[in-house]
C-alpha cells in the first residue's frame, strides 16, 4: 500500500477542531491501515513528528430514505497526536 493512499481525508467536526488545540488531528484512513502505516503517512505528507496514533473502527449505520434502506460504509478513523516541538498542520489557509 502506498503511503499517500493511507490518508483519505481529515475529519472536520466541532470536536476534532477543539482537539487541534492539543495537537491532535483526526483523519479518515484506509480500513487496512495499521498504526505504523498511519504514522509514516502523516510524517511523509505533512513533514511533522508524530508522538502517538489511536485508531477507531466506525461500524456502518442503518439508514432509510422512504422505502429504501441500507447501510453506510464502514470507516476507520485515526487520531494522531503530534510532538510538542512539531509544527501545526494547516487545513485551511487564509490566502
Amino acid at each position: 500500500m502506498n503511503l499517500l493512499d493511507v490518508i483519505k481525508r481529515p475529519v472536520i467536526t466541532e470536536k476534532s477542531m477543539l482537539a487541534m488545540d492539543e495537537k491532535k488531528y483526526t483523519f479518515d484512513v484506509d480500513t487496512r491501515a495499521n498504526k505504523t502505516l498511519v504514522k509514516q503517512a502523516v510524517e511523509a505528507a505533512f513533514d511533522v513528528k508524530v508522538k502517538d496514533v489511536n485508531v477507531i473502527n466506525v461500524r456502518p449505520k442503518f439508514k432509510r430514505v422512504g422505502k429504501y434502506a441500507g447501510y453506510t460504509k464502514k470507516r476507520r478513523k485515526a487520531i494522531v497526536t503530534l510532538t510538542e516541538d512539531s509544527k501545526a498542520i494547516e487545513f485551511f489557509s487564509a490566502e
